[in-house]
């Protein structure tokens, strides 16, 4: 019974190396995004739906149910498997359970990213800064300072391609809580949604809401923030291992 973790934006699976080691299993499997400091495939259009659908193709390769974990845009890929597949899924994990609410709105950057014009200006950029510079950005967002260094020294030599990924994914998405909400409405338990006290990106009590509806589990982090997982990885290690023992 494999457990996968996904990553989100602008990160990639590295963002789980400090979970995993901290857990005790050796079935941990972490999949990069396409784009995601890895070769954009040739053709991939890099919209929800195309990523979602590279997350079902992920998990089927395992051949049964898995634990499944998302994180940031890696948790709405992963509402979005568990809300079309639930025969791929023993559990599921993910602190995106405001994604699909009726009043969902998106964040300042994702809106800029969602306008022409802006949003490959912001990553020309970042491009050009130093790694140093572009941990600073991460940094004021709650990313520790050693791990905002060592991801933007990671996605630095991708910037341009990874942005390019973003830019789609963020422009087919302006209106997911109408494409994708309703169907998490029906998502069943067994789940958990992660709720970080300072998460600025996410509505906490949006997200509880959701957990409401489809009887989810609510971990809240008090002292948190979006980045939990890279925050505070051994709290993070705790929550799942607490709550894969029982399911």
């Amino acid at each position: 019974m494999p457990a996968v973790l996904v990553h989100g934006v602008p990160e990639d699976a590295h963002l789980w190396d400090d979970v995993v080691a901290a857990l005790g299993r050796d079935d941990v499997v972490c999949p990069n995004l396409p784009g995601f400091t890895t070769p954009r495939p040739p053709g991939f259009p890099a919209t929800k739906e195309a990523y979602a659908g590279w997350l079902v193709e992920e998990v089927e390769r395992l051949g049964e149910p898995v634990d499944l974990v998302g994180h940031d845009w890696g948790g709405g890929f992963a509402m979005r498997l568990v809300s079309t597949r639930p025969d791929l899924v023993r559990s599921w994990v993910v602190d995106t359970g405001a994604l699909g609410h009726p009043d969902f709105e998106w964040h300042d950057f994702a809106k800029l990213w969602q306008t022409p014009g802006e949003g490959e200006a912001f990553f020309e950029a970042m491009a050009g800064l130093s790694a140093q510079d572009r941990a600073a950005t991460l940094s004021a967002s709650g990313v520790p300072a050693d791990a905002a260094l060592a991801l933007s020294e990671r996605t630095g030599p991708h910037m341009k391609e990874m942005g390019g990924c973003i830019l789609d994914l963020y422009r087919s998405a302006v209106k997911v809580n109408e494409d994708w909400g309703p169907d998490f409405r029906d998502i069943r338990p067994p789940g958990m949604i992660v709720i970080p006290s300072d998460d600025p990106f996410l509505n906490g009590e949006q997200a509880r809401q959701t957990a409401g509806r489809v009887g989810a589990k609510v971990v809240e982090l008090q002292g948190l923030g979006h980045w939990w997982v890279l925050q505070d990885p051994a709290r993070a290690a705790a929550v799942l291992e607490e709550f894969w023992a029982s399911v």
